[in-house]
């Protein structure tokens, strides 16, 4: 859904709950249809020039001095330093500590960024002409999962957790390749795994015990990068850069 301006709450609520003709609703989705299009075809060019890499995603409020700031970045250049290019939403916090390693790593610093009334702005750690700007989260998350070898998941918000359950979801439907996601810090994510495994899985039987094998827990930038390269190995596969 496209980010347009409101004064407020209430007049975002009224405008779409406004009595409109058939006609008028018809012309706007379908005129939207072109932007959307639009917007697929900016993506796909961009990326395909640069290539797969891998994708660091966490909360645009993490602070500079924060410990998952500073590791985030110690991840993204180590990535970088072993041939990796890394993807960012872009903005502040932990996507501008993952841009920051992967510049100051020497590889390549991608940037998809999202228009929002608040938080998101792009950092100055993204190379020129590697960054994108999406007004629909689901075309910018297409981005993500196609020209993604690799997730790395720093703590974050509900943002952070739609993008990782989306590539978790993706992997266990089979709908794209089973890539390596990787949840960095235990203290954050135990909660949350302990939740899926004693409720989600073993009270409801919403999910089958082998999906956690999908997901591994790291605390350290040496993990996450021994995570990726025993993939890669196992699958034979190399760095794009």
């Amino acid at each position: 859904m496209s980010t347009e301006k409101y004064e407020n709450d209430a007049e975002r609520i009224q405008e779409r709950l406004k009595q409109k003709s058939w006609n008028e609703i018809r012309s706007n989705d379908s005129w939207a249809i072109f932007k959307i299009m639009a917007e697929f075809v900016n993506g796909y060019e961009s990326m395909a020039r640069i290539g797969p890499s891998v994708s660091i995603f966490g909360s645009a409020r993490t602070k500079p001095d924060d410990k998952y700031y500073l590791l985030a970045e110690k991840i993204a250049y180590k990535i970088a330093k072993a041939g990796y290019g890394v993807i960012t939403g872009g903005g502040p916090g932990i996507m501008e500590a993952g841009n920051k390693g992967a510049h100051t790593g020497g590889g390549p610093s991608v940037g998809l960024n999202i228009e929002l009334p608040f938080e998101q702005h792009f950092n100055p750690y993204i190379d020129a002409n590697k960054n994108l700007n999406f007004d629909y989260f689901f075309v910018r998350k297409v981005m993500f999962v196609k020209y993604s070898q690799g997730f790395v998941v720093m703590p974050g918000g509900f943002g952070t957790l739609d993008e990782m359950f989306e590539a978790i979801t993706l992997i266990q439907t089979k709908k794209i390749a089973k890539f390596p996601i990787i949840l960095v810090g235990r203290e954050f994510w135990s909660g949350l795994l302990d939740w899926i495994k004693s409720v989600m899985i073993e009270k409801y039987f919403n999910a089958s015990p082998e999906d956690l094998n999908l997901i591994q827990v790291v605390d350290t930038e040496d993990e996450v990068l021994e995570a990726i390269e025993t993939f890669y190995k196992k699958y034979n596969l190399s760095p794009n850069f």
